[in-house]
């Protein structure tokens, strides 16, 4: 499973020769475009999907159990939808608060931060950090270490938690990756002293 702006580095193995379909595993997202044909040399055929088996995304599974202590610094972020918020569309707040958040997130340069996420919505987000990279500190109530990202699905009703230095001074936004989300206040600034 990957959000909408997140990225991955992958192995493929490819000892399967035919003509394949690499795309999302719902028929219709699939059918609907978020798909690709992978073909071997010299094969000419209909393109085949072969439905996976089902398993659970768990970041977790790539990390290491924590060696560091949890950072001093700590930030808490909660994120909460109002239905309709925004006439025909939700809008949603951080912390009880649109965007932009004006002296709430200030960071000190060259500091360490645990930020930890509350959803308290229906909706699971791959929440985004620009200018700055995060380790995974705990997910699913698991904690994890060795996992670097700068966009992370924090979980439907979950809680997530990443560690990052503060070390590119300026402002930096942070947002849900979901444009509709974000256009309706899902984001904010986090500043530097």
């Amino acid at each position: 499973m990957l959000g909408p702006g997140e990225r991955i580095d992958a192995l493929v193995t490819m000892d399967r020769p035919g003509v394949w379909i690499m795309g999302a595993p719902e028929d219709p997202v699939r059918e609907g475009g978020l798909g690709i044909v992978i073909e071997y040399a010299n094969q000419r055929r209909t393109p085949q999907w072969t439905t996976a088996p089902p398993s659970t995304w768990d970041y977790t599974r790539f990390g290491k159990p924590p060696s560091q202590p949890a950072p001093a610094e700590k930030i808490d972020m909660v994120f909460e939808k109002i239905p309709r918020g925004a006439g025909k569309f939700n809008s949603f707040t951080v912390n009880g608060k649109p965007y932009p958040h004006d002296q709430e997130f200030m960071l000190k340069q060259g500091t360490r931060y645990r930020l930890t996420f509350h959803n308290r919505t229906d909706d699971a987000h791959p929440m985004h950090l620009h200018r700055h990279q995060f380790e995974i500190a705990e997910i699913y109530g698991k904690a994890t270490s060795g996992i670097i990202k700068d966009t992370l699905v924090v979980p439907t009703y979950g809680r997530a938690s990443v560690d990052f230095t503060a070390d590119q001074p300026g402002l930096t936004l942070f947002h849900c990756h979901i444009q509709h989300h974000m256009d309706y206040g899902f984001k904010a600034l986090l500043r530097y002293a």
